[in-house]
């Protein structure tokens, strides 16, 4: 690990204001500090988030269901509110790492860490999920834009995330046996948009299904989603799983997630 400055600000203020050149923000540190022990990831700051308390809670509207940035994964897993709203995202976040990761992983982390297998990322975009930050709002399907690369602008801290309410919704995933990372992970939701189908674990960033959306669209059943087909054109590959592997297995997950809805 390289040498670095620690900082933990109470304030979202002080937080924002320590955050100059390549200094990073500590939102659980599950993924960043494994890869600044790997010396893979360097920060010459590192500012811990855990002390500013208004970047964590869980508010529940008629609309939707806003989370803070620094809620934990076990919270939002735990949180009978969520559950009632989007039982869909709190069976997301319950089958998230282990009970460690969940215990200290955060939302606003997993979000701005863009790993191309997390599983929040699935979420957020199977919503429709806006991300606040300090500076702006972002529509989900904006905000991922390549591996482990997002919208974000350098020193700009994710606050909070709204997701709607949908009519329902289902995640399945296809884990990894030791990272418990998705090899391929499928959420699917009524929105009052439309069906949204995100895929997670199959490319290097979440992408929305959009074959199957409209298959879904069309009719909303199990026997819809598994009929499409997918290209393995563009999907990964590796020691875990071949692309073709990948695109068949999006189909068979999204039929599960829709009959898991039911």
């Amino acid at each position: 690990m390289y040498t670095f400055d620690y900082q933990r600000p109470a304030t979202r203020a002080q937080a924002i204001a320590a955050a100059g050149g390549d200094a990073k923000y500590l939102a659980g540190g599950q993924s960043l500090v494994q890869a600044m022990k790997l010396r893979l990831a360097a920060a010459p700051v590192l500012i811990d988030l855990s002390r500013v308390a208004d970047l964590r809670g869980i508010s529940v509207s008629a609309a939707d269901v806003t989370i803070g940035a620094m809620t934990r994964h076990a919270e939002v897993a735990h949180s009978a509110p969520v559950r009632a709203a989007i039982p869909g995202l709190a069976d997301l976040a319950e089958g998230i790492g282990d009970q460690m990761v969940r215990n200290q992983g955060t939302l606003g982390g997993s979000l701005a860490n863009a790993d191309p297998a997390a599983c929040y990322p699935a979420a957020v975009v199977g919503l429709g999920a806006t991300i606040r930050t300090d500076r702006r709002s972002i529509a989900a399907d904006d905000f991922f834009t390549g591996l482990y690369e997002t919208a974000l602008e350098p020193g700009e801290l994710i606050v909070s995330v709204a997701f709607p309410r949908p009519a329902r919704c289902a995640y399945i995933k296809f884990k990894h046996p030791a990272s418990r990372f998705a090899i391929v992970g499928v959420f699917v939701a009524q929105t009052a948009g439309g069906v949204r189908v995100a895929v997670t674990g199959a490319k290097s960033r979440v992408f929305r299904a959009t074959a199957i959306e409209a298959a879904l669209t069309r009719e909303f059943s199990a026997a819809a989603a598994a009929a499409v087909e997918l290209p393995a054109d563009d999907m990964a590959s590796d020691m875990h799983a071949g692309a073709a592997y990948r695109a068949a297995l999006v189909s068979v997950l999204a039929s599960r997630a829709v009959t898991k809805t039911a």
